[in-house]
Order: structure tokens, then C-alpha cells, then sequence
């Protein structure tokens, strides 16, 4: 009987938990050799004398160019046809936002981290996991890479087609007010941004083996979903150089009425997926007065 008990209490202890979660999560190492990576400088003079550092830019700019060249150009076939039911409707233009930035993740991923957006680089800026340096320069290659993207689609479409289907702009739909707008902006930046944080964390990437590879995945799904929430609201910002580049070629009063929206309310968004990551999931300990 007491040897039975032996194998019993044996037999509780021989399989332990595999993954331990909450607060167990970040204290069990797992024997996995992880340290966390220091934050980054706020400013970083060396990086400008770093070829790695101009292509990362270039990087950025050919993603944001392939990005606004292939989504912008889906909005205008979708608009070219007087019935969306021959078109991919809706549903299509968030798969060609969620598809190309799944696409052109996991392309630059291990160039320039994949970024593709000044709202995500700016989270990212916050939680110090690049320098302002790298920050800025990305946000401008960013931007001029969108601007050059939705120029190639005009040139294509042709100058009265495009300006007569609102160049694939970004403005708050009637029957919404600038407020719905910037509440439905800072939400969809939010759960972007959120889902990179999640999607591409050291800490999961060293317990799990599959993640990184699986980061571009969730990432696009995440830009599907909201598209798809948010297209009749506002177009679907979550992308300042995204808007700013449809905004400058369609350069049109509805592209800049609300203009500012689609800078504050992804800015806002990210600032707090950057907050809420940190602070809650990455669960900083508070000190003790003792």
C-alpha cells in the first residue's frame, strides 16, 4: 500500500506543467538561455555612418511603395465597377491590406523589422525598441514610399478617373461624425500595434521556437479584421503614411478635411498598445518601500 502511494505521488510529479502562465510565465526560464534585450539609445550617431541602417530605410520605402501601390490600386478596380458585386467588394480590400502587409513582413522582417507604418514605428520608438534616429528615418522613407505608391496608381488609372473616385483617400463617411472617425482610428491602431508587440516578443520568441516564424501572420490578420470594421467608417486609416501618400496625389478638400484623424488617432493608439504591453502583459514589478 505504501508503495503504491509512492508511484501515486511519483506519478503527479512526473509530467509538469509545460507552459506556465501569468505571473509563472515570466519568472520560468525553462532552461531557455533569454535576457532581456536593453533598451534602445535615444539617440544614435554611429547608426548614420552604417550602410544597415540605409537599407533598413530602403527597405521601408520599397515595402510602403509595393503596399500603397497594390491596395490602393484594389480600392480604385473596386470603384471602377458600377456594381461591387463584380468586384472583390469590401471583403477584398481587406485582403489586400491584411495580405500585402502578411506579404511584405515576413520580406523585410529581418531587414528593418518589418514596420511599414509611422504608427507602428512610433509604438515601437516608445517602448524603446529602436532610437529616435532610426524612428524618424523610417517614418520619412515611409512616407515617401506611400506618396510614390499612390502616384503609380494615378498614373495608371488616369487623372479624372482617380480624382473622380476620391484617389482611394481616407475622410470620415457621411453619417459619421470626426469623433466616430478618431474613436474608430485609435481603436483599429490599437489592436495593430498590440498584435506586433505580441506577435514579435523576445520573451515568447525564446519559449517558443515557432513564433517568429509565425509573426507575419497574425500581424495581417489583425490589419484584415480592422478593414473590415472599419472601412465604412473611415476608409481605414491605422496608417499615416498610408493617408498622407492618398491624401497628396488626390490633394482634394475631402482628403484633407479630416486629415488630421488619421495622424492623432493612430498615434494615440499606438501610444497606448505601447503603454498596455509594457506595463500590463510585460508586467514590470513596482518596487517595495522595504
Amino acid at each position: 500500500m505504501e508503495a503504491k502511494e509512492q508511484d501515486v505521488s511519483l506519478g503527479a510529479n512526473k509530467f509538469p506543467e509545460r507552459q506556465p502562465i501569468g505571473i509563472a510565465a515570466q519568472s520560468h526560464d525553462d532552461g531557455k538561455d533569454y535576457k532581456e534585450p536593453p533598451p534602445a539609445p535615444l539617440f544614435e550617431p554611429s547608426e548614420l555612418t552604417s550602410w544597415s541602417f540605409y537599407r533598413a530605410g530602403i527597405a521601408e520605402f520599397v515595402a510602403t511603395f509595393l503596399f500603397l501601390y497594390i491596395t490602393i490600386l484594389t480600392v480604385m478596380g473596386v470603384n471602377r465597377s458600377e456594381s461591387k458585386c463584380k468586384t472583390v467588394g469590401i471583403q477584398g480590400i481587406a485582403w489586400s491590406f491584411g495580405g500585402m502587409v502578411f506579404a511584405l513582413v515576413y520580406c523585410t522582417a529581418g531587414i528593418s523589422g518589418g514596420h511599414i507604418n509611422p504608427a507602428v514605428t512610433f509604438g515601437l520608438f516608445l517602448a524603446r525598441k529602436l532610437s529616435l534616429t532610426r524612428a524618424v528615418f523610417y517614418m520619412v522613407m515611409q512616407t515617401l514610399g506611400a506618396i510614390c505608391g499612390a502616384g503609380v496608381v494615378k498614373g495608371f488609372e488616369g487623372k479624372t478617373f482617380y480624382t473622380n473616385k476620391n484617389g482611394g483617400a481616407n475622410f470620415v463617411a457621411p453619417g459619421y461624425t470626426k469623433g466616430d472617425g478618431l474613436g474608430a482610428e485609435i481603436v483599429g491602431t490599437f489592436v495593430l500595434v498590440y498584435t506586433v508587440f505580441s506577435a514579435t516578443d523576445a520573451k515568447r520568441s525564446a519559449r517558443d521556437s515557432h513564433v517568429p516564424i509565425l509573426a507575419p501572420l497574425p500581424i495581417g490578420f489583425a490589419v484584415f479584421l480592422v478593414h473590415l470594421a472599419t472601412i465604412p467608417i473611415t476608409g481605414t486609416g491605422i496608417n499615416p503614411a498610408r493617408s498622407l501618400g492618398a491624401a497628396i496625389i488626390f490633394n482634394k478638400d475631402l482628403g484633407w478635411d479630416d486629415h488630421w484623424i488619421f495622424w492623432v488617432g493612430p498615434f494615440i493608439g499606438a501610444a497606448l498598445a505601447a503603454l498596455y504591453h509594457t506595463v500590463v502583459i510585460g508586467a514590470i514589478p513596482f518596487k517595495s518601500s522595504n
